[in-house]
This record gives C-alpha cells, structure tokens and sequence, in this order.
C-alpha cells in the first residue's frame, strides 16, 4: 500500500502567481553564455543532486481538498529536470527563442537546458513564477552552478539538504502593527488599467524574445543623468519606458490622459534578513506608476515625476498594502481567487485595456557563479548573463532590465502574431534612442 505524498502549504504569493498562468506564461529563464564547454554528465548530476537536497525544488503545485500545496514527486520524474539540445538546434546566442514552459503542475520545479554550441556552451536555469519570483529565479541559478562546482571537484558532492521553510510572507506582515496594516490598505489605490501596448490581434503565437544591450558607457551617462534630476537609473529606465510606449502607440488620447505602468520592488531589499539569501519564493510585490502625459513631455520631466513617486512609495510601508490585498482575497479560499481571476481576465478582454510592466533586475554578479570549470581542466568565462522575462500575449506587456559587467540590457519576450516583432523592435530601438 503506498504512503501519502508528502505535502507543504503553498502560501498565497505562490498560489497568485500560479494563478497569473490566465494572464502570461510564468515561466522564467536565467541564460547564461559560456566561452568554452561544460561537463554535460557533470551538470546533469548537479541538477538532480540539487532537486534532491531541497523538498519544494522536488514538488509539485497540488490542490487537495481546496487547499494548496507543494506536493513531493517520486524520485523518478527529477531526471526531466536535465534538457541537452545538440549542436545545431536553436543556435542563436543569446536565444531568440525562450525554452518551453516549464509545468509547475508536475514538478520539479527547475530545469536545466544545455545548449550545445562551437563556440561555446549556452546554459539556461528554468523555473516558474508559482515558486519563485525573478530575484529567486536568479538565486536558484547560482546554486545549480555551485551544485556543478561542487560535483566537478568531488564526485561525492551533495547540496546540503533544505528544511521545508517558511515561504510565506508573515515575517514582513509582522514588522508591522495592525493600525498600520489596516491604514496601508485603506491608503492604497487600486489598479486601473488604462491603456497597452499595440496588438495585432487577441488570442496566442510564437513565443519570442527580443533586446537592446547598451554599451558601458551609456549605463554611465543614464546614472549621471539621474544624478543630474535627482533619480536613480531605475527612474531614468521608467521614463524612457513611458516615452517610449507613448511613440509606439502614438494615440491622441494618450495626451494629457492619466497613464500607468506597472513596477515591481523586491521586498529582500527593504527588509533585509527576514529571508535566507539562498531562498528562492515570491518576495516581490507591484506598485502603480501614474503620470499626466503632455504632448510636448521630455525624458528629464518624466524622471523627476517619477522619483518623487518612487520616493514617497518607499518612505511608507512599502509593499504592505500589496501583500494584504492578495493575503485577504485568500482568506475566502481558492473559490475567492479564482472569482477574482475570472473578474481580472474579463475586463482585459472586454476593454482590451491592461498596463505594461517594467521590472529592474539589477546588476548579475559574474563572481556569484564564477569559477565555472569546464572539461579537460579548463575553466570557463561567463560572456554573458541575461534573465528572459515571462512571455506575454495580449494584452500585457514586460520590459525587465538587467545589468552585466557595466552593459545594460533591456529585454521582452511576446508572442510572434498577437504581436508584430516589427512593432516590438521599434519599441526596442525607442528606448535606446530615449536613454542619454
């Protein structure tokens, strides 16, 4: 007679942004491009040693009984955790086009592609926004390089095992009193969706991914400029993403009209220590950006509208409202989730209204997953680190930012069809033309 699985409480940032699936693919992908070859079978190992060590990484998202779960998978079903594309298959460097979505259904919740190439091996680290956000994604990567590390220089090597944890948000929920907690939420203003960027037509495509990666010397000037209006270069990187939307829609209405776009803030930032640094969940919350657009608006006026609303965000209890808004919903149960999804879906399609995101990653530091060893003794570099957004159709739209030895890259990944790539790059080639 078999046991029961073993099972963990999903909390509720993991059960939204499972729930996000009607909305975008939540699948995430940290691409790194190395110069030389890596230890396929070595990686291989890794990548099941790892999944083995933590008891989330080797579950699956489970509803039983109306309550969710994190859920244990047996043994056999981690080896499809390790994909090896040969030489010739999707050679494009970085990747044009993002590794298939990962099912955070059937677990386990990483998987690790190894793109074979001559002039040199491209590795992708997968997960899921239903486990992690993009600050955990990242985290995850640098443990499955630490996990190959460790193998190459011991065969005997094995991640120290993880403690089911706590993911949740209580401990931020705890930093702050109940007043403060019921004034948050009564302060915040709610989402409104006013606008998206320009679709061809609703339904799905071909999943793409399209960037600009900006020399040194431009990351540099951005930060001046900042500097120059009292902003930092997420600011600076927002205003480029309003004007730059502006242009691509080029609507009339869009003058003198309220418009939003949506930004993301990491909570492991404002509170540091509350988590474990090596822990990957959903610690990341959304907060509004609403300016007037004028019709003769420029780059320096947008910025200093921006910090200021930055500014004032984190001098409050950032981030609290966000976090109650969605713990509430929960407290009706997956029923009241569900409603509140079935309500959020309707009215995109209905006004085929819903603002673009924006997320700034921040700077990948090569020494979080350098020395990578590669076969025959050599050790390899890391040409470049890129983090590809989840793939949106219509009517969302993500730009996220990131950082890699001084060159500054913006990203989106769309659908090929609902979207026309022509439209996309002119987007792209605005917001290069927009930065200083």
């Amino acid at each position: 007679m078999s046991s029961s699985p073993i099972r963990y409480p999903a909390p509720t940032l993991d059960v939204c942004n499972v729930y996000f699936e009607r909305v975008y693919d939540p699948t995430m992908h940290v691409v790194f491009v190395l110069d030389g070859e890596v230890d396929g079978e070595t990686l291989r190992e890794a990548t099941i040693r790892l999944i083995g060590s933590d008891p989330y990484l080797r579950s699956r998202y489970a509803e039983v009984d109306g309550r969710p779960f994190w859920e244990e998978i047996p043994e056999e079903r981690w080896k499809g955790a390790f994909v090896l594309v040969p030489a010739g298959e999707d050679e494009d460097r970085p990747l044009t086009t993002p590794p298939p979505p990962l099912d955070v259904r059937a677990g386990p919740q990483v998987r690790v592609s190894l793109y074979r190439r001559i002039e040199g091996d491209t590795v992708a680290v997968t997960c899921h926004h239903g486990f992690c956000d993009a600050s955990g994604a990242i985290t995850l990567a640098r443990r499955v390089f630490a996990a190959y590390r460790g193998v190459m220089e011991d065969p005997d090597f094995s991640p120290a095992p993880t403690a089911p944890g706590d993911r949740g948000t209580g401990r931020v929920l705890a930093l702050y009193p109940e007043e403060e907690q019921k004034r948050a939420l009564a302060e915040e203003e709610p989402f409104i969706d006013r606008w998206r960027f320009p679709v061809e037509r609703p339904g799905r495509g071909t999943p793409r991914v399209a960037h600009r990666t900006l020399a040194p010397e431009r990351l540099g000037r951005a930060k001046a400029f900042g500097r120059e209006h009292g902003a930092t270069v997420n600011d600076v990187l927002l205003g480029a993403y309003f004007l730059a939307l502006l242009k691509i829609r080029s609507d009339p209405s869009d003058r003198g009209a309220p418009r939003s776009v949506l930004t993301s803030a990491d909570l492991r930032r404002q509170h540091p220590g509350i988590h474990g640094t090596d822990l990957s969940t959903n610690l990341s919350i959304a907060y509004e950006v609403t300016l007037l657009t004028g019709e003769e608006t420029r780059l320096p006026e947008f910025v200093r509208r921006i910090a200021g609303i930055t500014a004032r965000r984190k001098a409050g209890s950032f981030g609290l409202a966000s976090i109650l808004f969605y713990e509430r919903i929960m407290a009706g149960g997956l029923p009241a989730l569900q409603a509140f999804f079935d309500g959020m879906v309707g009215r995109y399609l209905e006004s085929g209204l819903k603002n673009p995101v924006f997320s700034n990653l921040g700077i990948f530091d090569p020494g979080h997953y350098l020395p990578v060893p590669g076969k025959n003794g050599t050790t390899l570099d890391l040409l470049d680190v890129q983090y590809l957004p989840c793939v949106c159709w219509p009517y969302g739209f993500l730009m996220t930012a990131s950082t890699f030895r001084g060159r500054l890259t913006v990203m989106t990944a769309y659908e090929e069809g609902p979207y026309a790539t022509a439209t996309v790059e002119r987007f792209l080639d605005y917001m290069s033309e927009l930065l200083p």
